[in-house]
C-alpha cells in the first residue's frame, strides 16, 4: 500500500490532497502509479500551480508497471520544467502526447524485438480557479460538488465507444465483454489523441482521480458520499480502497483526492490575467 498526503497554502489557490494505492487482494503486484506536484510558493501557485497523475499499466507484469511509471514521471518532469505561465490547456496534452511518445519508445527498445507496454493515464492541472484535465484510456476523473458526482472524462474502451455509436445501450457497454478492453491508451501507437476539458472550481470542491479497480467496485455516487462530506482525505482514500476490497479486490485500486480550500478567481482580457473581486 502506498499513500501520500499534502497541502498548500501558496497563493490564493489552497487545497488538501491524499492519495492512496494498493495491490488488491489477488494481485501480486501493482501495476498502478500515481504522483503529484505542489507549489512550494506563492508564485509557483501562480505561474505553475498543481498537478495530479494516475495511471494504470497494461501489458503483463514487468511492462505495464513500467509504463504507467514511466508515463506519470514523464509529465511531473515535464510540469516542473515547463515555461512559468503557459496556459495549462496547452502544457497538460504536449506533455501527455511526449509521455505517449516516450512509453511507446522505451517499449520498443527494451529488447531486440520490443515490448508491447502500455497504460492508462488521467492528470489534473489546477491554477488559479480552474482545473485542466487531460486523460487517455479508462482512468477517470470525477468533480464532486455538494456531494453530487459529476465525471469528467469518457473511458475509452471498445464497449464505450459502441454505446457513442448506438451500437450498445449505456447498460449493455456495462456489462459487454468488451468493457475491459481500451480503444485508446499510452504507448500503444507513436501518436495519441488526447481528450482534454476545463472546468470551474469552487471552495468545497474535491477533485478525484481514480483507476478502474475502484470505479468498478464504487460508483461516482459512492465516492461522492465518501469524499465529499468534509471528513479528513486520507481517512476517505482509505474508506474507498477499503470498500473496493470487499465487493472485489481482483484488481489493483489507486485514488487521488483533492479538496478545494479556496481560490483565485481570474479573468482574460486582452491575453492578460486580472483578479476578480
Amino acid at each position: 500500500m502506498r499513500q501520500a498526503v499534502g497541502s498548500t497554502q501558496a497563493g490564493m489557490l489552497e487545497l488538501d490532497f491524499a492519495q492512496l494505492s494498493d495491490t488488491g487482494r489477488e494481485r501480486d503486484h501493482n501495476e498502478d502509479f500515481l504522483g503529484y506536484v505542489q507549489p512550494e510558493t506563492a508564485e509557483e501557485a501562480r505561474s505553475r500551480g498543481w498537478i495530479l497523475a494516475l495511471a494504470d499499466g497494461v501489458g503483463g507484469q514487468d511492462a505495464g508497471e513500467i509504463a504507467s511509471h514511466a508515463a506519470v514521471e514523464h509529465v511531473l518532469a515535464g510540469f516542473r520544467a515547463a515555461r512559468p505561465g503557459e496556459p495549462l490547456t496547452a502544457l497538460l496534452p504536449r506533455l501527455v502526447r511526449s509521455a505517449n511518445q516516450h512509453v511507446y519508445e522505451l517499449g520498443r527498445s527494451s529488447s531486440p524485438g520490443g515490448t508491447s507496454m502500455a497504460s492508462t493515464f488521467v492528470a489534473c492541472a489546477l491554477r488559479y480557479d480552474r482545473a485542466v484535465v487531460a486523460h487517455a484510456g479508462d482512468s477517470r476523473c470525477y468533480l464532486i460538488r455538494e456531494r453530487q458526482a459529476a465525471l469528467l472524462t469518457r473511458d475509452h474502451t471498445l464497449a464505450n465507444e459502441q454505446a457513442r455509436m448506438g451500437l450498445l445501450s449505456a447498460k449493455g457497454a456495462a456489462g459487454s465483454s468488451n468493457s475491459h478492453i481500451l480503444s485508446r491508451s499510452l504507448g500503444t501507437d507513436l501518436f495519441l489523441n488526447v481528450d482534454l476539458s476545463e472546468h470551474q472550481i469552487l471552495p468545497d470542491d474535491v477533485i478525484v482521480l481514480c483507476c478502474d479497480g475502484l470505479y468498478h467496485s464504487v460508483d461516482g455516487s459512492e465516492i461522492a458520499a465518501v469524499a465529499g462530506d468534509g471528513r479528513e482525505l486520507k481517512a476517505a482514500a482509505r474508506i474507498l480502497i477499503a470498500l473496493a476490497n470487499e465487493r472485489d479486490g481482483s484488481d489493483n485500486i489507486s485514488v487521488q483526492l483533492a479538496r478545494i480550500r479556496s481560490v483565485e478567481r481570474v479573468g482574460m482580457y486582452r491575453g492578460r490575467l486580472y483578479k476578480i473581486r
